[in-house]
């Protein structure tokens, strides 16, 4: 039998929205435990931070907030309470100062998440919280597996925030769901956001795999942004990719505007200047300064070559890359198992947050955001449970 042990309040999960739990819950006086399944907390976090952590958005909180799709509804509250603003206090107040980049996206001035989490679990340990390493939630009600063997908590308050289904190396295994779906709690199938494709290409796009193409715009469905991608022997992936993924998972076409700042007209004039026995990538090199990658992405997809195929080149994907390589997911606990407060209907005394729950985001610092906040609400709502 499992040794048995008391706490107050209890949080499964060391990443953001565990880690944002657990403080509010602090703050208002409980006495947490963290449990958190592997040697170190927020791995996930960490490798995020690794080429610069981009922890939120600059834009209008009412533009960001539509960026939840059908969840806008849903987390609008959350983000009300504890949005943008508030996080860029809360990071500063750790001594983290922020920055607005060019394209509206806030970094810590270290351009690493290591100092501010370093800064986090120092504030957490301060007000009293403990953190326990290597302790795995095995299911049950709140049964772990240990190096010193299985242990049973019998919390007053838990948080659940176990995180999606990518990178399970990092913790995010997705392995929760079963233990919910035990106790009646319905889930929704879990699937990649913010991963990239896969393209069959032919021989002559070897030398180009790792080069960006820049300077284009990306449309799928009814959604077009200007934004860059990565070509890879796999197929692509980088930020333009990553922003359509849900319409491209969901089955929109993907096609390139090559030339944004043309008309369809103007790149058909500058091309018929060209002589007409001048062969294809010539034409392209000297009618449209096109090289490299851009030049031999053309040459791959486009059938005929003018202004109109120019403007629109389609772009064949397959299947999108696995899910445990996405940047998160979509699915996890449908909205409707939980009250307003994020507590689960079915298991009274026990609130959820960040990525277990059925929301998805693009990146851009969209995916902490919700995190942070969905993590602060269910924290400030466990603080005040009986």
């Amino acid at each position: 039998m499992p040794q048995t042990e008391q706490c107050d309040a209890l949080v499964i999960g060391a990443g953001p929205a565990g880690l944002m739990a657990a403080e509010v819950m602090a703050r208002a006086g409980r006495r947490v435990t963290i449990c958190e399944a592997k040697p170190s907390p927020a791995r996930k976090f960490l490798m995020a931070g690794k080429s610069g952590l981009n922890l939120l958005n600059a834009a209008p909180l009412p533009d960001q907030i539509t960026t939840y799709s059908e969840a806008a509804d849903w987390l609008a509250p959350m983000l009300r309470a504890f949005g943008p603003d508030q996080i860029h206090a809360w990071a500063e107040g750790l001594g983290q100062p922020l920055f607005t980049g060019s394209s509206g996206r806030v970094f810590p001035r270290a351009m690493k998440a290591s100092p501010l989490l370093r800064a986090w679990l120092a504030r957490l340990d301060e007000l009293g919280v403990t953190l326990r390493r290597g302790w795995r939630w095995t299911g049950g009600a709140f049964d772990f597996a240990t190096q010193d063997g299985p242990k049973h908590l019998t919390p007053r308050v838990a948080v659940l925030a176990l995180g999606g289904a990518s990178w399970a190396r990092l913790g995010s295994d997705g392995i929760w769901r079963d233990h919910l779906m035990t106790r009646g709690i319905a889930c929704t199938p879990f699937q990649p956001a913010n991963m990239g494709f896969s393209v069959v290409w032919t021989d002559h796009m070897n030398p180009h795999f790792g080069q960006p193409i820049k300077g284009v715009r990306l449309m799928a469905g009814s959604q077009s942004l200007r934004a860059e991608f990565v070509l890879s022997a796999r197929g692509v992936e980088g930020g333009g990719i990553y922003a359509l993924s849900r319409a491209l998972r969901e089955g929109a076409a993907l096609t390139l505007d090559m030339f944004p700042d043309l008309s369809a007209a103007e790149l058909d004039i500058r091309l018929a200047r060209r002589p007409a026995k001048e062969s294809r990538s010539n034409r392209l090199r000297k009618a449209l300064g096109l090289s490299g990658a851009r030049l031999a992405l053309v040459n791959e997809c486009a059938r005929v070559l003018d202004g109109t195929s120019l403007k629109a080149l389609p772009l064949s994907l397959g299947a999108p890359h696995p899910m445990d390589e996405a940047i998160s997911t979509a699915g996890g606990i449908a909205r409707d198992e939980l009250d307003d407060t994020l507590m689960l209907r079915k298991w009274a005394g026990t609130f959820a947050a960040g990525e277990m729950l059925d929301w998805e985001a693009p990146t851009g610092g969209y995916l902490l955001t919700a995190c942070l906040a969905t993590g602060h609400w269910a924290g400030t709502h466990a603080a005040r449970y009986p």
